[in-house]
Formats: structure tokens, sequence, C-alpha cells
């Protein structure tokens, strides 16, 4: 890793809830429910789950794009404002790049106007072609002056991609949240894509949160990862410790269906709880493996899988995770371990 953990977060969330009105009578929904995350300068941190369990609600929440219900964000140590004037200052240090480039790219806008926008909004006082050179440059696309006046339809996905990347990178931010950056792309691309997110890490030190359903991606670009699940992180820790001795069911079946992933893919029954009602005890405990196969209750956890709520895992860098079985796994191991001694 490239940072310890003595090192101030440059982001971090307490609390973090983000509910949404039901519709018609119908219960809120909670789309993050109770979430503490920290990013420290020069960190990537991969923010994974299956689709709906919240990890795009709480990207835009972190970026101010979504008011929070509760909870608290700061910025490099000071609370982040919710007025016109403080979310604009802090958009200049921190950066959404989006999954879409063909999306997020206005068709009838040259390279150069979608990457100098942001400046512009920004009342940048400098020297603007300069500010695009060399933000073009930066991400890959060299000479910069050849793309100034190209259209995004001239583009290759890959090089679409690099422009979003460029006009996040324009205003010179301390922090991008980058939401599935590489999912619409050709897997030739996807890894030109990570290299560049990796060397603008080291060149820039940069700070990034990679929002992905993708574990493999995780592992390739992350120092840490935090898995999500209805709305909570379930799972924390640095990439190798997570991803190679996982302890939460719902990690063990996420990692269970890579390519390269050893022994039968865990195939989780049914969908994902719907977040306006949210189980009792463990949120994960009506598609659990394990609780399904009896080992929970040979672990004698099972009534707790059903019944009784988890403590939300601080923001630390530490190895967390959520779950009444591994944590009865963990408590076994101590006492063997001592009994041994």
């Amino acid at each position: 890793m490239t940072t310890t953990a003595v090192t101030p977060p440059l982001l971090s969330a307490e609390g973090l809830r983000v509910t949404f009105p039901g519709r018609h009578g119908e219960p809120p929904a909670r789309a993050v429910d109770g979430v503490d995350l920290d990013i420290r300068p020069g960190e990537i941190v991969a923010l994974v789950g299956e689709s709906g369990c919240g990890k795009t609600t709480l990207a835009r929440a972190l970026l101010g794009l979504v008011p929070p219900t509760a909870g608290r964000i700061t910025f490099d140590g000071a609370p982040l404002g919710r007025s016109a004037r403080a979310l604009r200052a802090y958009r200049k240090r921190a950066q959404l790049i989006l999954q879409d480039p063909s999306g997020s790219l206005n068709p009838r806008h040259t390279v150069y106007d979608a990457v100098a926008e942001g400046l512009r909004i920004h009342g940048h006082g400098g020297d603007e072609r300069a500010a695009v050179a060399e933000a073009l440059a930066r991400a890959g696309l060299r000479p910069p002056e050849r793309f100034f006046l190209r259209y995004p339809h001239e583009l290759s996905g890959g090089q679409r991609q690099r422009v979003v990347i460029a006009g996040a990178l324009v205003l010179g931010p301390e922090l991008v949240v980058a939401d599935e950056p590489v999912a619409s792309l050709d897997a030739s691309v996807r890894g030109e894509i990570l290299a560049l997110l990796l060397r603008l890490r080291t060149e820039l030190g940069l700070s990034a949160l990679v929002v992905t359903h993708d574990l493999g991606l995780a592992w390739n670009i992350a120092d840490r990862v935090a898995v999500m699940y209805l709305g909570r992180i379930v799972e924390t820790g640095e990439v190798e410790q997570v991803l190679t001795a996982p302890r939460h069911p719902y990690t063990r079946a996420l990692l269970s269906v890579l390519p390269e992933a050893t022994g039968a893919p865990v195939v989780l029954t049914g969908e994902p709880p719907d977040p306006s009602r949210i189980p009792s005890g463990c949120r994960f405990h009506a598609r659990c493996q394990i609780l399904a196969s009896g080992e929970a209750e040979r672990a004698g956890v099972a009534d707790a899988c059903r019944t009784r709520d988890l403590e939300i895992l601080d923001g630390a860098a530490t190895s967390q995770v959520a779950c009444h079985w591994a944590s009865a796994r963990a408590d076994a191991a101590t006492t063997e371990a001592s009994g041994a001694r």
C-alpha cells in the first residue's frame, strides 16, 4: 500500500445514511443505511457489490450529488458544506468519472470543449488551451492538439473514456470517484484504462474510490476493498487479505464466480431484499449459504444471524467483517490458540 494506517483520511464518512421516500405510502428505501468509510491520500479503495446494493448512491453522496439523510462527511479534515458555494469549491477537488463515456460526453461538443467545460464553469483564470492540452496528455491522448477538434463519434471507446478522465483531471482534483470506469469497454482496452488510473495515482498522488461489481478489477487496481450489501459495508480490509481469505459469506459468493476461482461457484438464492424492507438480524441471512447449509447452526449463531443486528464497521483501514458466523470462527480460533499455549 502507498499509505499507512496513521495517515489522516482525505475523505471520511461517518454514519452515512441516504433514504428515499416510498411511493404511495410505502416505507422509505434505505439505500445507504449506516456507512463509515475513509479514503486516505494516494489510496485507491474499491467499493464492490451487486447491482442495487447502494454503492452508486454512496458514491454520489460522498461527492455531494445526493444529500445524506443522516451522518457526516468530511474532506481534508473539514465538514462538507451543503451550500452552493461550498459544493462548488469541493467539486474542484473531487471529481466523478462516469461509467459510460458515450453518455457523459455531449455529441455536439468537441473534445476541447468537453475538457474545457469544467475550467469555464469554475472560472479558470489561466491558459485554458495549455490546461486542456496537459489534461489530455496525462490521460494518454498524445499529441493532445490532434484531438482538440474531434467529436465523440470519431473516437474509439477507450479514447472517449480517456477524454472523460481528462475532463476530471483538468481541474487538478485530489480525489476521483470512478463509477464502473471500464464496464462499457472492450477487454483489450480495460487494462489500458486501469493502468492509466494507477499511473495517475503515482504521478499526481490522486486518491480514488472505484465503484464496481467486479472483484477482479478490485484485485488489479485497489489498495483496499469495501464489500457492500443492502446499504452497508459487510467486509473491508486490504485487497490481498479480503480477496485471498474472505470471511463474509457474501464476499465468498462473489469471489466464487470469478473465472480463476477454484471449487464450485456459490449460487445465491433469490434477489437482494427490498431496501424498504430490510430484514432483522444479518441483512444477508435470507440468502446466506452458510446458514442454509447448517454451518451457522453448528457454530451456535443461527438464531443471532436471523435476529441480532450487527454493528456498523468503522472506516479504518483494518480488516473487519460484519458476520456472526465469521466472528464465532475467529473467537474459536483464538480460544484454540490460547489453549495450545
